[in-house]
This record gives C-alpha cells, structure tokens and sequence, in this order.
C-alpha cells in the first residue's frame, strides 16, 4: 500500500432517471502505483468520465471508496476534498477550460495563488517556458491555438507540482499533429517530475503510450 497513489475499492454510481435506476459504474476495484502511467478506455457510455470524477472527488459514489495518498475521500467534507485535490491533484480538460478574461500567466497563476503561493507570477512563467510559450504569457486564450491552449492548461496542471495529474481526453479537441506534441510535452513532464498520470482516452496510440490500461465496458472492469 506505501506506493499505491491511487486505489479504487467497489466504487458504484447509480443515478435514478425515470422508472429505474441507472448504474453507471458497477463494483471497480483497482489500485495505481505512484509514477505509473494508466490509460481509462471504453466505448462511449461506458463510464470512463465518471469515474475519473470519482477518483478526484468531484462526484461522489453512491458506494465504494477512492483512496488518495492513503487519505479516504468520504472521510472528508467538500472542503476537505477541494483541499485535497489542491494539494495532490493536476487536470486537464478536453475543452482546455481557460478562464477567457485571464492571459496565459493569469491562468497559470490562479490556482497558485488560490493555495497562498506568493511566488506565483515566477512559477507560472517558468511552467509556460518549460512548455514552449514564453512568448505568449500575455495573450489570451481566444489569441491562442488549441494546441497552445492545452498547453497552458498543462502548465497550470503541473505548475502546482501535483503527485496526480488526471486528464479526460487531453487531445480529443486537437488535429492529429498537435494532438501528438502535447501528448509528448505530457508524458516528458510526467517522466521529468514522477507524476503518476491518469487519462481517459479513446485515441489508442496515445493509449498505447502508457504502462498500463484500465478498460471498462457498460461500467465494469474487463
């Protein structure tokens, strides 16, 4: 358990629509060494969104239980996990998720100044410096392509030096070439730091590119 970043024990999402209920995840059990590279695939329903919702905290499980570094989600309230995921965890979106009134460096700098960094501005510049935009710290995100757009979204991830980074299709909105580059930039990031690296993926090369694949069908483990 001393090098398990990540376990996931029974975790079950029901939600109740019409006349029945819907599960949506059904009893998945597995555990995440730290710096491992892991791969969420699965058709389209098959939940692999929800449970990394789960695995952050976002959502909770109607039953099972998310370990994080050894802490157990349900142990904690909402500002216990928010704490949590500040502490810990690193995202990136499929839809990038910049804040559209905020340059590059403000995105980046936000959740760093939001956890009572006081050397965020440095931080943030030496994060879009190691990811190829330096020269474009002052442009806002509708001034960006997508491929420099994810890109700050990755500087944000790891500028707070997270021992999780979870990542729900991190190329799905970008052509072929850029999609590579940035998933390059992740993994060299990942290697560089020890993240362990989660990500939902329906693109097979890139799921090709971790240690390991979780695979879920209709909610459970196959």
């Amino acid at each position: 358990m001393s090098n398990t970043i990540l376990r996931a024990s029974l975790l079950t999402k029901v939600v109740h629509s019409g006349e029945s209920p819907l599960t949506i995840l059904d009893a998945v059990s597995f555990d995440i060494e730290a710096g491992a590279t892991v791969a969420i695939v699965g058709a389209s329903g098959s939940g692999k969104t929800t449970l990394l919702g789960l695995l952050a905290g976002l959502d909770r499980p109607s039953a099972g239980e998310v370990w994080i570094d050894g802490c157990a989600l349900s142990a904690q309230d909402e500002d216990g996990r928010a704490a949590t995921r500040q502490r810990l965890l690193g995202f990136v979106f499929q839809s990038f998720q910049l804040l559209p009134a905020l340059t590059a460096l403000e995105n980046v700098m936000l959740p760093l100044e939001l956890a009572g960094a006081t050397d965020a501005a440095a931080r943030a510049r030496d994060w879009l410096s190691r990811v190829g935009l330096a020269a474009r710290t002052t442009h806002y995100p509708k001034q960006l392509s997508g491929g420099e757009q994810q890109r700050v979204a990755i500087a944000r991830a790891f500028a707070g030096e997270p021992k999780l980074l979870l990542a729900d299709e991190p190329t799905g909105n970008l052509d072929g070439a850029t999609g590579v580059e940035v998933a390059d930039l992740m993994f060299r990031l990942n290697r560089e730091h020890g993240t362990t690296l989660v990500l939902v993926t329906h693109d097979a090369t890139l799921a090709g590119r971790c240690g390991r694949r979780i695979s879920l069908a209709s909610g459970r483990l196959t």
